[in-house]
């Protein structure tokens, strides 16, 4: 039988399988075929192969050198089903991209400084550049260290993720819509592209509380066919066209905070509840947070002087900063800040199934 060479990494709140994208074939179809026999798709257990049975632990990232100027490696990142044969490449991943750069040093891709090492990333998915920083003492990646994350066990090493060039990366503009709030079906939303596309809406309007642990989210079937229906629409006036096969755009309902944070939220993949909130998930929903007359505006308590927000999720908090240049209108984003951390699982070979 023949492997693939592989690392399996902990990326942020997710989990999953990084390849050189030499090591994988150049025909997509083919691509696509064998990675859907490394993780175990289509088994809702996934029992055999990589995957976690759940979208956040179905994750690919392939990376390469860069062929342009401008920037150190591209990342293009893959989204398996998990009951579903499918492949999407219509998203990126910033919880994956938070080892991408430690995934580029290990493999020889980008020299690693004495102490820290930057790394700057193409997000094929999106044509957008994030810079990944991390600590490289004696030149060599070293995952260990004291930050915790929500949703993590254990602390490790920070990873600083510095994104720019995020807006409107998949929709072509950050309110796809060209309004910063939408009716859909009787419920209003704000459909947001900074990185992700995201349709923020009101859980009351949903008719959940939005502090709902996931288990009881996920039981909820009447509420899946509502947040189908939802994304369904909104993915029609975002200019995403069928969305019915597409994990994007991802749903957000958000409530008031209760745990010190600046707003609370549960996230949908496209309608299974996410265990905590994907990074640019977070991002895109504090941009539309942040905008006067957004679906949900009243919910957030912003901190004082522009420090990061705080967005409460099932797991605990993410902090997330967006800057933004006012000196136009509508605003414009200049840069979105998160600190992320990573874990190498284990580096060899993956046997697909025949």
């Amino acid at each position: 039988m023949t492997g693939v060479r592989c690392m399996l990494m902990r990326g942020g709140t997710s989990k999953g399988a990084y390849f050189l994208a030499e090591d994988l074939p150049a025909d997509p179809a083919a691509r696509d075929d064998l990675l859907l026999r490394i993780m175990g798709t289509p088994d809702p257990r996934q029992i055999d192969g990589l995957g976690g049975a759940q979208p956040v632990t179905s994750k690919v990232a392939v990376v390469s050198a860069a062929t342009d100027a401008g920037h150190d490696v591209d990342y293009l990142f893959l989204q398996l089903g998990v009951e579903e044969p499918t492949v999407s490449d219509r998203q990126t991943c910033g919880n994956l991209l938070a080892g991408v750069g430690q995934f580029a040093v290990e493999r020889g891709l980008v020299p690693a400084g004495p102490e820290r090492t930057t790394v700057r990333v193409r997000l094929l998915n999106t044509g957008s550049i994030a810079i990944a920083t991390f600590a490289t003492p004696g030149g060599e990646v070293d995952y260990r260290g004291g930050t915790a994350i929500s949703g993590v066990p254990g602390t490790a090493a920070p990873v600083e993720l510095d994104f720019t060039g995020t807006e409107g990366s998949v929709c072509g503009s950050l309110l796809p819509t060209g309004r910063v709030r939408d009716d859909v079906g009787g419920i209003e939303v704000s459909c947001v592209d900074n990185g992700m596309p995201v349709v923020v809406a009101r859980a009351r309007d949903l008719g959940v509380t939005g502090y709902e642990p996931v288990e009881e989210l996920a039981a909820d079937t009447a509420l899946a066919r509502r947040i189908d229906a939802l994304r369904t629409e909104a993915g029609k006036l975002m200019g995403l066209g069928d969305v019915g096969g597409s994990s994007v755009p991802k749903t957000t309902l958000v409530a008031a905070p209760r745990a010190g944070g600046a707003v609370c939220t549960r996230t949908f993949i496209p309608v299974k509840p996410h265990p905590s909130i994907g990074v640019l998930g977070a991002v895109s929903v504090v941009t539309a947070l942040l905008l006067d007359g957004a679906a949900g505006r009243e919910l957030l308590v912003a901190p004082p002087g522009g420090e990061p927000i705080e967005v409460e999720h099932p797991s605990g908090k993410l902090a997330i900063g967006v800057e933004f240049d006012t000196t136009v209108t509508p605003p414009r984003i200049r840069r979105s800040t998160v600190v992320r951390t990573a874990r190498k699982l284990f580096d060899g070979t993956v046997f697909p199934r025949s």
